[in-house]
């Protein structure tokens, strides 16, 4: 039901790893890792933004694509603080997941909690399983008179 957009993903992350840091824009954003999951009738996804204010998070569907968007900003209180150490990656982020149409896209909660994006996306009434009644060919249809 839910699938990566870009399988190049972990070569970005290893060669951001190997060659420095590299500030994502808005252009060019830095990915954003991710897991997912089904748990009943919904699957869950969850994303690592650690150190993203909520208001700096948006969150897009349209048709079936679904675009998260993000921007880590600096949190230097002022002007002459002089930075010892800074390996938080800052800039902009973004992932974007095709949804498949059994999936309920009107009904897509999103919560945020200690640096995690929570999506959940509920499969739609017409994907769910359902049983069927079966009759014999020698049943007729009974009349009740009233």
């Amino acid at each position: 039901m839910l699938m990566r957009t870009d399988p190049f993903r972990d070569l970005d992350r290893l060669t951001q790893q190997v060659f420095g840091n590299v500030t994502g824009t808005w252009s060019r954003p830095t990915a954003m890792p991710m897991d997912a999951y089904r748990v009943g009738d919904e699957f869950v996804v969850a994303f690592d933004l650690p150190g993203v204010s909520p208001d700096a998070i948006d969150l897009d569907v349209e048709r079936n694509v679904l675009t998260v968007r993000a921007e880590r900003r600096p949190s230097v209180p002022g002007d002459d603080v002089q930075m010892q150490v800074a390996e938080r990656p800052l800039g902009a982020f973004s992932r974007q997941l095709f949804l498949g149409d059994g999936l309920d896209t009107e009904h897509i909660h999103a919560s945020y909690d200690a640096g995690v994006l929570t999506l959940r996306i509920p499969v739609a009434e017409r994907a769910k399983p359902r049983k069927i009644a079966v009759t014999g060919a020698d049943e007729q249809p009974k009349q009740i008179d009233a």
